[in-house]
């Protein structure tokens, strides 16, 4: 375990436990999974952010009588009380890298940490984890029953090794169900992208231009909470379905050409590169805030904007480096371009992660329930859970729904009724 501070246990327990606090389903989930033990037996290995909303998901799948190791899947998301608490206090293998430290050698040596705990099941957060497994950990392949992924980005790259014949195991996307895309994508990235960039410039979004830059779940809660605090939003998009979804909610619609001109921030939220170039760069209003609400550091460049500058202020504010360019502009980057809503914030709150990681667990328990039957692929979270996600939190939160008649049931079920 490579954070592992003593002294650090009491305050990463009650963060964890103040956590556990909003997330009622997955506590549910916990108290059956440690009196019917579905995971007895079984090891799994989690390559996830080291968070406190994290932490009861571990406990979660411990709970339910598994073996489990966690690698951090961003280091500069890792909360080192957290890890020690997880270590310490709940019997979780924590490999987490010095979250001031982004060195990737440390990262990757990490996930291989986690991996060798020899895992039946695999929780992935990007990726790395599972590509690990597929590249460099293969002799272990044979032993895995299934995995999970909860990520935009590391779903692009699981269809693709799916496509090209790579992927060897089956893989729940957890980040497509409606719960995780409604809840987790929509309103816990726009509130947490948001909050970050208010914490770490400490600007009135009011009466300034906001450019949002991708339109799925994820920049529509970021677009819908900045058109909230008053700011004006322009969206980006390469899809034209989604660029019309914008402009019917209200937005302008620009190419990230004109946009970057007219942005105070500019938040890219699309799990693709090269969203933000050199050629943007260029063209950024002196004082621009550059975020980067999705997971990896290749949405915006970077590698070139610290080759344009003639000057680099670390940690200004709290989670942001300020860029000096020759002809004098400035540009707060947050978080080193990295998951920004993490890096620079407190990622989402615990109501939130207490839907996706429910999702998780449950998930995990469908894969362990099914003992190496399934083909390699990626499935679909099965409707029955995320419907019993949605139920539940429904009922955490007091909330009834009509049940459909008999009649209705039939109705819905014929087609020879007409009008």
């Amino acid at each position: 375990m490579t954070v592992a501070e003593p002294d650090l246990v009491a305050s990463g327990t009650a963060r964890v436990e103040w956590a556990d606090r909003a997330m009622p389903v997955l506590r549910e989930i916990r108290s059956r999974f440690a009196a019917e033990r579905p995971l007895a037996g079984k090891r799994v290995a989690m390559c996830m952010h080291v968070t406190a909303e994290t932490a009861n998901l571990a406990r979660t799948l411990a709970a339910g009588g598994a073996t489990v190791a966690l690698a951090a899947s961003n280091p500069l998301s890792t909360q080192a009380d957290t890890a020690a608490a997880l270590g310490a206090a709940y019997d979780v293998g924590v490999f987490a890298g010095d979250p001031t430290d982004a060195d990737m050698a440390t990262y990757y040596k990490n996930i291989h940490a986690a991996l060798d705990v020899g895992p039946h099941l695999v929780l992935d957060d990007a990726c790395d984890l599972i590509t690990t497994l597929h590249t460099e950990r293969t002799a272990l392949i044979d032993d895995v029953i299934g995995g999970c992924e909860q990520t935009t980005t590391g779903l692009v790259r699981l269809r693709a090794m799916h496509r090209s014949g790579a992927l060897r195991i089956p893989v729940v996307d957890v980040g497509s169900s409606g719960t995780k895309q409604l809840f987790d994508n929509t309103y816990g990235t726009g509130q947490s992208v948001l909050e970050a960039v208010l914490h770490a410039s400490n600007l009135l979004l009011a009466g300034r231009t906001v450019v949002v830059a991708g339109y799925g779940y994820c920049g529509r809660g970021v677009a819908a909470r900045a058109a909230g605090l008053g700011a004006s939003v322009i969206v980006t998009e390469i899809d034209p379905l989604r660029a019309l979804d914008a402009t019917l909610n209200g937005f302008t619609v620009l190419p990230m050409d004109d946009a970057a001109r007219r942005g105070d921030v500019i938040i890219t939220v699309t799990g693709n590169r090269d969203v933000v170039t050199t050629e943007h760069l260029a063209l950024v209003r002196d004082g621009a805030v550059l975020a980067n609400g999705g997971h990896f550091d290749v949405e915006i460049d970077v590698r070139a904007l610290a080759a344009a500058a003639v000057e680099v202020r670390r940690d200004v504010r709290p989670g942001a480096d300020e860029y000096v360019l020759a002809d004098g502009r400035r540009v707060l980057l947050l978080a080193s371009g990295r998951v920004a809503n993490l890096g620079a914030g407190e990622g989402h709150p615990p109501d939130v992660m207490d839907l996706a990681f429910a999702d998780q667990a449950l998930a995990t328990e469908w894969l362990a329930g099914a003992g190496g039957s399934l083909e390699a692929g990626v499935y679909d979270v099965p409707a029955e859970i995320d419907a019993a996600v949605a139920r539940g939190k429904l009922g955490a939160m007091s909330i009834g729904i009509d049940t459909p008649t008999d009649s209705q049931i039939a109705y819905l079920d014929a087609w020879e009724q007409g009008s």
